[in-house]
C-alpha cells in the first residue's frame, strides 16, 4: 500500500474512532442536580451520592447546580435548564426567584423530564406550578387548601379532602414496599414487594394530584401511603421518590445504599428522560423478606 493510501486509511480510522466515541458521549442522558439548601438533612452528601448512583450506570453525565447558601441571595440563581434532558431536585430550601420559575416551567411543560428526591417535596408551597409539577407535597404550611390528602386503599386511589396539615414521619425504620403500577415501564419486571433498607418514611402527602399515577406505596399508621409516583404536567415527565433520606452527617446516607432504591431511581430517571426504560432487571433486586445494599452506589458485576 503506498505511503498516502496508508496515511488515508489512518485518517479515516482516527475520525471512525472519533465519530463512535463522540456518539457514545452524546447518548449518555445530560442530567442537572439542583441542590444548596435543605436544613434537615444532608444536601451534599445526598446529591453527592445521587451523581454516582447516576453515573455509574453508565447512562447519565451529571452537572451540578448549587444554589447560594440559606439566607444568601437567591436571586443569583438562575441555570440554563434547557441544557438537560433530565432534571433532578434534591433541594429543600428557598423558592427561587421570578425568571428561574419560569424558565423550570417552561423547561417541564416543553417535555422536560425531572426527578423529585425525598425532602424536595417539601419546599416552595408558595409557587404554584412546583406544587402542580410535584403533584403532592408535606409541611411548609400546607393544609387542606393545597388540595386533598391521597392515597391507596382496596386497590383504589382515594382523594381524602379533610381538614390538616401535611405531612408526617416517625423514626427511620425497615419497610415493605409494594409496587402497584407493576407495567409501569419503571417497574415492569420488578419483585412487586420489597423490602428497603432503614429510611425516613413520609406520610400525609397532599396536594394537587392531579395527572399522579401512584407507582408504589408503603403501610404506614393504618393506610397505604404513596411513596414513589408520577405526574405528566403537560409534555412533561416527572418521576417522585419521598425515598432516599440522608442525614446531617456523612454516616448517615444508608437509605441510599439500598438496591432497591438506586434500581427504582435509575430507572425512573431515564423514563423521565426518555419516556421508556432499557435497563433490565438485576439480579440483586430486593425480596419481600429480604433488603440488598449497593454500598458502593454502583451496579454490582454480577447484577445481569
Amino acid at each position: 500500500m503506498k505511503v498516502i493510501e496508508r496515511i488515508i486509511l489512518l485518517f479515516l480510522i482516527a475520525m471512525f474512532c472519533s465519530t463512535t466515541a463522540m456518539y457514545a458521549q452524546d447518548k449518555s442522558i445530560r442530567t442537572l442536580i439542583v441542590t444548596g439548601q435543605d436544613g434537615s438533612h444532608w444536601w451534599k452528601g445526598a446529591s453527592d451520592a445521587l451523581k454516582q448512583i447516576l453515573e455509574n450506570s453508565g447512562l447519565f453525565k451529571v452537572d451540578m447546580a448549587i444554589t447560594p447558601a440559606s439566607g444568601e441571595d437567591i436571586s443569583t440563581f438562575q441555570p440554563d435548564f434547557s441544557k438537560y434532558k433530565l432534571v433532578l431536585i434534591n433541594y429543600g430550601g428557598k423558592t427561587w426567584n421570578k425568571s428561574t420559575r419560569e424558565n423550570f416551567e417552561k423547561y417541564v411543560y416543553n417535555g422536560g423530564g425531572v426527578v423529585i428526591i425525598h425532602s424536595s417535596v417539601i419546599p416552595m408551597s408558595d409557587w404554584k406550578a412546583y406544587n402542580e409539577i410535584v403533584g403532592l407535597g408535606a409541611w411548609d404550611l400546607r393544609n387542606e387548601k393545597d388540595g386533598p390528602y391521597l392515597y391507596w386503599k382496596d386497590g383504589k386511589y382515594v382523594y381524602d379532602y379533610s381538614h390538616g396539615w401535611a405531612g408526617h414521619h416517625d423514626l427511620q425504620h425497615i419497610t415493605v414496599i409494594d409496587n402497584r403500577a407493576t407495567d409501569h415501564p419503571i417497574l415492569k419486571g420488578l419483585n412487586p414487594h420489597w423490602k428497603h433498607f432503614k429510611d425516613e418514611i413520609y406520610g400525609r402527602l397532599r396536594g394537587p394530584a392531579r395527572d399522579v399515577e401512584i407507582l408504589a406505596t408503603t403501610f404506614e399508621h393504618g393506610r397505604d401511603e404513596p411513596i414513589m409516583w408520577t405526574v405528566r404536567p403537560r409534555k412533561g415527565r416527572v418521576f417522585v421518590s419521598v425515598l432516599g433520606h440522608c442525614g446531617n452527617d456523612p454516616n448517615m446516607n444508608y437509605s441510599m445504599k439500598c438496591t432497591g432504591y438506586q434500581v427504582t431511581l435509575l430507572r425512573g430517571a431515564e423514563w423521565a428522560a426518555t419516556g421508556a426504560v432499557a435497563q433490565p432487571v438485576p439480579k440483586d433486586f430486593p425480596l419481600e423478606d429480604t433488603y440488598s445494599l449497593r454500598p458502593d452506589f454502583k451496579i454490582p458485576f454480577n447484577a445481569y
